[in-house]
């Protein structure tokens, strides 16, 4: 008697894949929102159009809370003595690059300003306000 042959099977088995997949799925799901950090500043609401800005250049961006504190955008805190070290390590052979100060509506100007000189310390050309744009500076368009 003779013993069929099996042809070889030419399917691939895709469960383990797709188990994989969708394990790295809810793994990407859950871990998006806590790489997401920023820092928590009321910024004053303004009746001013956003400014164009040139998106060949990354700007650096800090914030000053209502406490008075001297965050990176990340959220970690900085010293304002280290402020000045820290962006002009930023800037490197760029001094036009773009720093964004954002503070909090309820700080007090001395914080502002004491972030803004060291800013211009670091040798920082480029340097600007955030604010939030107020409903009425968008029904004016």
């Amino acid at each position: 008697m003779r013993q069929r042959r099996r042809k070889p099977m030419s399917d691939m088995n895709v469960v383990p894949y797709i188990d994989v997949m969708l394990v790295l799925l809810v793994i990407f799901m859950v871990t998006a929102p806590m790489m997401q950090a920023g820092v928590m500043v009321d910024l004053p609401d303004v009746d001013a159009k956003p400014l164009e800005s040139n998106n060949q250049q990354e700007p650096l961006v800090l914030a000053v809370d209502v406490d008075g504190n001297y965050l990176l955008d990340d959220g970690s805190e900085i010293q304002l003595m280290a402020l000045t070290q820290y962006v002009a390590s930023y800037l490197g052979e760029a001094p036009n690059r773009p720093v964004y100060l954002r503070a909090d509506e309820n700080v007090a100007n001395g914080y502002v300003v004491k972030a803004m000189i060291a800013i211009q310390k670091a040798g920082a050309k480029n340097i600007g306000m955030m604010a939030n744009i107020a409903p009425s500076a968008t029904n004016d368009k």
